[in-house]
């Protein structure tokens, strides 16, 4: 087990280039299923959570070559050796995502038998959404000890409205729709990057998707689509991430291909709070000048504040100057790090779906243990924030969503190693 220990106290200097993104490249990956023939992805992330799709998509029949390209990680996948319809639970119990591959695989083969998905402790993520939306679109569900069985001779086009805007679940019913018979409507869709980067490569490969980045997505079915090569975006969290450092730790860093776009409602509460950062093109220049001021928080869908950086910014305002009150909107138990951070110093209560934080003039380096992925990442920044030594233990579930963080970091002038520990949790 792999923990990582942090001497805090340290300024920041330099750049960080930014990964693909992990939510971004796993939908894509999974788009691969509905048409056989090679493609061809690049800036792909190198992080637990792909390593795990890709063995999903060799169990599934696919064959994968994973290699480098110009230092990206280049992936060549061929499908059309598709023979399997399983996701099994041995895969699918460490990562929600693997679901992304239920629309696939009853668009292409026609039946599916997926394990219910499992992923991070942050609340219900229930599938429901997706179930519903493939019922709509004629298919067959039975639930059956603990697996999800889907059946369809072939889908069929229908208008399908979201309770609430749901990032997988629009990604998934997207994929299906694309080769079913007619045309399909996802009302209040989810509007993330995420989503319209993977409704661009299925146009890229022959779909008919309009209004992608809008609430109302329409999709007129195919008979056929064809394999192509991709692009992974640059990760948002991760960008975000790395701002909030600089935030934490104080200095100054460029970060390189952090696309701006997609970041404006934290970019907007971070000058807020005091940060001084300047935009060129994909990089941004990020500089601390003296104790940040609070701000408060509301996490909501895109192009609202993310859920995915709400634990990072709770950090930042431990240490600001004021009263800050962060409302989380989205999962209903994403306060798991609150325990972690007041070890260090921190003076947070929470109250319902919401944390007040009232910063205090410096934190202090203790063992924390990490909960979550990005729950991984606010302690991260708490030990670069904090007087003396801070020792992350658990940090399995940053390695899920960060690629490489201590060595990006190390390179920028933190104090950062990662070492192994014969501690049994």
């Amino acid at each position: 087990m792999d923990q990582l220990k942090i001497e805090g106290g340290r300024p920041l200097k330099g750049s960080i280039r930014i990964s693909g993104a992990k939510n971004a490249a796993l939908p894509v990956i999974a788009a691969t299923i509905l048409t056989g023939g090679w493609f061809h992805i690049n800036n792909c992330p190198r992080l637990r959570d792909i390593d795990t799709f890709l063995k999903l998509l060799k169990e599934l029949g696919i064959e994968v070559i994973d290699g480098t390209d110009d230092d990206d990680r280049c992936l060549e996948i061929d499908s059309s050796g598709l023979s399997n319809h399983e996701a099994a639970y041995e895969l699918v119990r460490t990562m929600r995502a693997s679901v992304l591959v239920l629309g696939p695989l009853v668009a292409r083969m026609g039946k599916a038998r997926i394990s219910l998905p499992g992923g991070c402790a942050i609340g219900a993520r229930p599938i429901d959404l997706h179930l519903k939306g493939l019922e709509k679109m004629g298919a067959r569900l039975k639930l059956k000890e603990g697996y999800v069985e889907a059946s369809a001779s072939r889908l069929k086009g229908a208008e399908i409205y979201f309770d609430t805007p749901t990032v997988t679940g629009t990604e998934n019913l997207m994929m299906a729709a694309t080769i079913a018979k007619g045309a399909s409507v996802l009302k209040n869709a989810a509007r993330e990057p995420e989503v319209v980067t993977l409704g661009e490569m299925l146009n890229h490969m022959g779909a008919r998707i309009r209004g992608l980045g809008t609430p109302t997505i329409t999709i007129e079915g195919v008979n056929e689509l064809r394999p192509a090569a991709w692009r992974i975006i640059p990760d948002r969290i991760e960008a975000g991430t790395y701002m909030m450092a600089v935030g934490a730790a104080g200095g100054e860093i460029t970060i390189n291909d952090a696309h701006a776009e997609h970041l404006q409602a934290v970019i907007a509460k971070l000058k807020c709070a005091g940060l001084q950062i300047e935009e060129a093109g994909p990089n941004l220049f990020i500089r601390k000048k003296g104790r940040l001021q609070s701000v408060d928080i509301k996490t909501l869908p895109y192009p609202g504040f993310p859920t995915d950086l709400q634990a990072q910014m709770m950090t930042l305002m431990a240490t600001a100057e004021g009263l800050s009150v962060i409302t989380e909107t989205i999962f209903e138990n994403r306060f798991m790090h609150v325990a972690e951070i007041r070890r260090l110093g921190a003076d947070i209560k929470v109250e319902g779906r919401s944390a007040i934080v009232r910063g205090v003039n410096g934190l202090k380096g203790a063992p924390v243990m990490a909960t979550d992925l990005r729950a991984s990442a606010s302690l991260v920044l708490a030990g670069l924030a904090a007087k003396g030594m801070t020792t992350i233990s658990r940090v399995y579930h940053l390695d899920r969503g960060y690629e490489a963080m201590e060595k990006k970091l190390a390179a920028a002038g933190a104090r950062i190693a990662r070492e192994k520990t014969e501690t049994p949790y």
